[in-house]
């Protein structure tokens, strides 16, 4: 297990009034804590299978009886009420942007991805599609995306860090196909985009459209989401297709300093961070079909992910900071894409 801390860079200060306080505290009062970890929409049923791990190890290790609280939404959304006053110890989001708005208004720390391995992240997937059972459109890669007899179903990129992998991993692949033509990318893109059924504005949403209320023919989302639902439906009802090409979609957590040291929870979050990186945890975020790092993990959980050529943002795009200006901001390409 990779272990970074936190710790090393509370200030002094703070640490000295954190020990003035905890002598304030009787035994009983000690006992007890909560944190908040707000998260992204499709991530609660696997934070809920690794919050009572944690709080276990952490009642072993301390004593005290921790209370997990969750919260889910887009992405994007759940950044907005945190700057708005939602009082998170710790994100776990699906994306670099809406960790980077939250440094970026001194919730979070400037250097916040040098602080845990792996770019802060410690798992991770990319956008597959999933179709219904039999694969009756015979869906199996992008360009089949952009076909008329095909519907798509997948989430707003305009509120859904879900999506906006989606909308990435297409472009690139576009760009690729194109060898580097841009205006045949849009062109593309453009078509996905007017193949899709309904823009749901978070993950969850639109699973709910794709597999309660039968829209679409393919949905696209994380691996993870994908795999979760095959399981959770009958057997055969469902069939994952992951492209030959994807992006790599990394998962990066931060604590939330601004709000831990006023709350003084500094020292669980951090810790609760660390946690998603031991062996223990890696297997449950694994066993929730997410790519995780842990050598055993990776080797013991080989046949259960495709091989596929992932390519990340900075590679295509310079960085998230570059796509979200190029793409994502008010009169960007996908503006462009979307009037068009």
């Amino acid at each position: 297990m990779a272990s970074y801390t936190l710790a090393r860079r509370l200030p002094h200060s703070l640490g000295v009034a954190a020990i003035a306080l905890a002598g304030l505290f009787t035994p009983a009062q000690a006992q007890e804590r909560d944190i908040l970890n707000v998260s992204y929409d499709i991530a609660r049923e696997l934070y809920a299978a690794l919050n009572p791990v944690f709080a276990e190890n952490w009642a072993e290790e301390t004593g005290e009886t921790l209370t997990i609280e969750q919260s889910h939404a887009g992405s994007s959304k759940q950044a907005r009420a945190i700057l708005q006053g939602l009082k998170a110890d710790l994100v776990t989001f699906n994306q670099v942007l809406d960790v980077q708005v939250l440094a970026d208004n001194g919730f979070v720390d400037e250097d916040w991805q040098q602080d845990l391995p792996n770019n802060a992240s410690p798992y991770y997937s990319l956008p597959a599609f999933l179709v219904r059972g039999g694969n009756p459109k015979n869906i199996q890669g992008w360009d089949d995306l952009i076909r008329e007899d095909v519907s798509i179903v997948f989430p707003n990129p305009k509120t859904s860090g879900n999506a906006r992998y989606t909308y990435l991993a297409a472009y690139a692949y576009a760009l690729d196909k194109f060898e580097g033509d841009d205006s045949a990318a849009q062109d593309f893109v453009g078509k996905v985009l007017g193949n899709v059924a309904v823009f749901d504005t978070g993950g969850r949403g639109a699973t709910t459209s794709f597999v309660e209320r039968g829209i679409g023919d393919v949905l696209i989302t994380f691996e993870a989401e994908v795999e979760n639902i095959r399981a959770a439906e009958d057997e055969g009802a469902y069939e994952r297709v992951v492209p030959s090409v994807s992006l790599l979609a990394e998962f990066p957590v931060a604590l939330v300093r601004k709000v831990a040291d006023e709350r003084g929870t500094t020292d669980v979050a951090e810790a609760y961070l660390n946690f998603l990186y031991s062996t223990e945890a890696q297997e449950i975020i694994a066993s929730f079909n997410n790519r995780v790092h842990d050598p055993e993990v990776v080797k013991a959980t080989a046949d259960q992910f495709p091989e596929v050529r992932l390519i990340t943002v900075d590679e295509v795009f310079g960085s998230w900071a570059e796509a979200q200006e190029t793409h994502f901001a008010d009169g960007g390409t996908l503006d462009q894409v979307f009037r068009n």
